[in-house]
């Protein structure tokens, strides 16, 4: 199956982020990774220092970051540039954020310790999976959500505006705005 690209003359970075299957261990996607692995290590070592000073480090690992965003590290990501953060918005320490597809954050968001936010997907099919095909599919989180602590969102989830999700939930589907959401699977238990 490796040999099934030679047709599409797309990196594997550009298949990735439009959603269609990619090879995972590719030596440009493994670069891009380190990279940010990098650049994470360096946002924390300078965060201990001083968080104001840190932020130019942040900024350069991420798409995208708003104004007065705090991100308590350690931060754990796979590229970076396929996240985007809004103004105001708190993450607690222990954020993963796989973005291999994009990640958009609102404004004003609260983010509990050890949040996921997973992107990417894997082929339920045994060859393509061990041949290290995958996908992604983009996440969503609106403006002023709140994700309690250990929630997992899911690939291609979208939360709406003003939503808060209950600690340990795993958001599986699309969560409308201005509800209260728990459990596993995560489903709205009443409006705000």
């Amino acid at each position: 199956m490796r040999d099934g690209f030679t047709d599409d003359p797309r990196s594997a970075f550009e298949r990735m982020t439009a959603g269609d299957l990619y090879i995972a261990d590719d030596p440009d996607l493994v670069r891009r990774h380190q990279q940010a692995v990098r650049l994470a290590a360096r946002y924390q070592a300078a965060y201990v220092e001083d968080a104001a000073t840190a932020r130019p480090v942040l900024a350069e690992l991420l798409g995208a970051l708003g104004a007065d965003v705090q991100l308590r590290p350690p931060l754990y990501v796979d590229y970076g540039s396929n996240i985007t953060i809004g103004a105001r918005t708190f993450a607690n320490s222990g954020l993963t954020a796989l973005d291999a597809a994009a990640i958009t954050i609102g404004e004003d968001c609260q983010i509990g310790p050890h949040v996921q936010l997973l992107t990417p997907t894997h082929p339920l099919e045994p060859l393509p999976r061990r041949d290290k095909l995958e996908a992604a599919e983009p996440i969503t989180i609106g403006d002023n959500v709140w994700l309690g602590g250990g929630v997992i969102v899911c690939p291609g989830v979208s939360i709406g505006d003003h939503s808060v999700i209950g600690a340990g939930a795993v958001v599986s589907r699309d969560i409308p705005a201005n509800v209260v959401a728990v459990g596993n699977p995560a489903r709205p238990r009443r409006g705000l």
